[in-house]
């Protein structure tokens, strides 16, 4: 028997689901079970939109890869199914995955600990009336929903008459809005995997626009990595590790942050399953640090567990 089957058993990937990051979460996933595969592990693929719960149960495995991103699949929804069907899985736990998952309480949490971050403000869905509406930050802003992934629904708005229209369609994709100062500078992310940290990324794209289509669908987005930000090494890893710890985050995560024109630090937002497609960031770290994609997905896998 291969002793990589005999070692983890029957394991299982989670992939797609019901958010609207569901055709990104298939290319992970995919991606990742091809892996294990190849490594000659006994892993199955699973999509809890398209197969009942029931059948994940009865399934007998030993192990879950989650690679299920946004809403129902990053946000402790997936994580407790799998708590109370007592199968070790790959990220954080429940509440880390709930925490981090929403932006605006992970930056109260990270307040706590001086973490640098955009000033912000605010809004939930059932308290917002645009004719009284005032905007406590100066121009220009980013608007974006608090509770969603992959630069979904986020907009720039640089004067008032784009600022309504943006603050409504981010309440299309959750009940919280956060509106944070505009950052002016360069865009980075860096990799925690249980408190270590990883080989940065520095992330160029189009008119510096890193929405969806160019993070996942185009090539036109460069990638430096590793990269060396000089003097601001040790803060950028002081930071990143605080605010993994102050989440609770476990395994492998991402955190974006910015520096602007004066050497700034500002941190963003932590993500707790990041993307593992061929334009994913957290594979380039750890492939700058000598690691193979399926020596990363093992780690990932060697790092299953329960709260």
């Amino acid at each position: 028997m291969n002793d990589l089957k005999h070692k983890y058993g029957k394991v299982v990937v989670i992939m797609g689901g019901r958010s609207r990051e569901r055709e990104v979460s298939l290319i992970s996933g995919n991606a990742v079970l091809q892996a294990l595969q190849t490594l000659g592990i006994d892993a199955h693929a699973f999509d809890p939109q398209l197969e009942s719960l029931v059948k994940l149960e009865q399934g007998n495995y030993a192990k879950a890869v989650l690679m299920t991103h946004g809403k129902y699949g990053e946000d402790g929804t997936i994580q407790g199914v799998l708590e109370y069907l007592k199968i070790p899985y790959t990220g954080s736990g429940v509440l880390a995955s709930a925490l981090a998952f929403d932006k605006y309480k992970t930056k109260k949490i990270w307040r706590n600990y001086a973490i640098p971050m955009p000033q912000e403000q605010y809004i939930l869905k059932h308290e917002f009336n645009k004719a009284q509406f005032k905007l406590e930050l100066a121009l220009p802003v980013i608007v974006k929903p608090s509770n969603e992934g992959s630069t979904i629904g986020i907009q720039k708005v640089h004067n008032d008459n784009e600022l309504i229209s943006a603050i409504e369609n981010a309440f299309k994709y959750s009940d919280g809005v956060l509106i944070e100062e505009l950052i002016i500078g360069d865009e980075f992310t860096v990799t925690v995997f249980n408190n270590q940290v990883y080989p940065l990324v520095k992330i160029v794209a189009p008119d510096a626009n890193y929405d969806y289509n160019n993070k996942y669908f185009t090539d036109l987005t460069q990638y430096i990595c590793p990269f060396d930000l000089g003097s601001l090494m040790k803060d950028i890893e002081k930071y990143a590790i605080l605010g993994y710890k102050a989440v609770g985050a476990r395994g492998v995560t991402r955190l974006d942050f910015m520096v602007d024109k004066n050497n700034n630090l500002f941190f963003l937002e932590i993500n707790t399953l990041p993307g593992m497609t061929s334009h994913s960031l957290v594979p380039m770290s750890f492939k700058a640090q000598g690691y193979s994609f399926e020596q990363l997905c093992l780690k990932i896998l060697d790092d299953a567990q329960l709260d």
